[in-house]
């Protein structure tokens, strides 16, 4: 599970990104503290390297999605700092970005700054999806 503030940018790419890389060898979802809509510069930035994630939704975190997560991977500080008490079994894992919908310029430059951060989101998914390995080749 990825959470962030709204489930409009980061934590939608994340799922994106978690989907593609993953395929089917794992469930992943996201949520936010709020719901703000799907971000079109997201779907845009994410359409260019191949992963649709314009049939994601944006939805809002709930205690059903809190049980089911395994593992629950905060995006920003609010998320971190908001995020409901989750289960004992869940591992929490926080690795903040900045929110490129905040950032101020030219559209060339807004667009710059999620390619920006879809790129670091892709390494910090690989970073999950390689300790996810990890953790089930030990647990053999």
């Amino acid at each position: 599970m990825f959470l962030c503030t709204g489930n409009s940018c980061r934590s939608q790419m994340a799922e994106g990104w978690a989907r593609f890389l993953a395929g089917d060898e794992i469930e992943v979802r996201s949520a936010g503290i709020e719901s703000h809509g799907l971000n079109a510069q997201a779907i845009q930035v994410m359409s260019e390297v191949g992963v649709d994630i314009s049939q994601q939704e944006s939805i809002r975190i709930n205690g059903e999605m809190l049980e089911w997560a395994d593992l629950l991977v905060t995006l920003c500080e609010n998320a971190d700092e908001q995020c409901p008490v989750v289960s004992p079994h869940t591992l929490r894992l926080h690795l903040p970005l900045t929110d490129p919908a905040k950032y101020r310029g030219s559209d060339a430059e807004i667009l710059a700054e999620f390619r920006l951060t879809r790129e670091k989101i892709k390494q910090r998914v690989n970073y999950v999806l390689q300790q996810l390995n990890k953790s089930v080749a030990n647990a053999r």
